[in-house]
């Protein structure tokens, strides 16, 4: 089956756009993962108890005949072999991926949450996501992501 994924990037330490660009050249090359559409890239401010350079953030479109988790399992990956030492953490990193959509699949695992909880409530997600996919229904809340992306911008 193929799979619809939305995936967010963001990094703020280093080549910022080195990282992003990088993380979808990996991605493309994966066997069974097409990178579909890309985001503007966004230059966005951290938003953490302490201070840290500016985020780059963008959204990727992608098809996949990987299960949720093989999916996962990739991204986490990516992240590592890019750099990222820590997981979970709100420390500066070279690499973040969050998992916002798999397919319309809702999953609450202890490791993995998707729809991810958050992303209604960050701007830094939803501008370029709303560039890309702006009449994608979020499957818990049934509002459009372009809707989700005007009440809070």
């Amino acid at each position: 089956m193929l799979n619809s994924v939305y995936i967010a990037l963001g990094s703020n330490i280093g080549d910022r756009q080195y990282y992003l660009d990088e993380a979808i050249r990996i991605l493309n090359n994966y066997d069974d993962v097409e990178v579909v559409c890309v985001s503007s890239y966004v230059d966005t401010e951290a938003v953490s108890l302490t201070p840290q350079p500016n985020y780059l953030n963008a959204v990727v479109e992608i098809k996949t005949l990987l299960g949720v988790r093989e999916f996962f399992k990739l991204t986490v990956e990516i992240e590592t072999r890019l750099g990222r030492q820590f997981k979970g953490t709100s420390d500066p990193r070279t690499l973040d991926i969050d998992l916002l959509f798999f397919n319309q699949d809702i999953i609450s695992d202890d490791d993995l949450v998707v729809p991810h909880p958050l992303l209604h409530d960050r701007l830094f997600v939803l501008k370029p996501f709303q560039e890309i996919a702006p009449t994608l229904v979020h499957p818990i809340l049934n509002e459009t992501v372009r809707d989700l992306y005007e009440k809070i911008k």
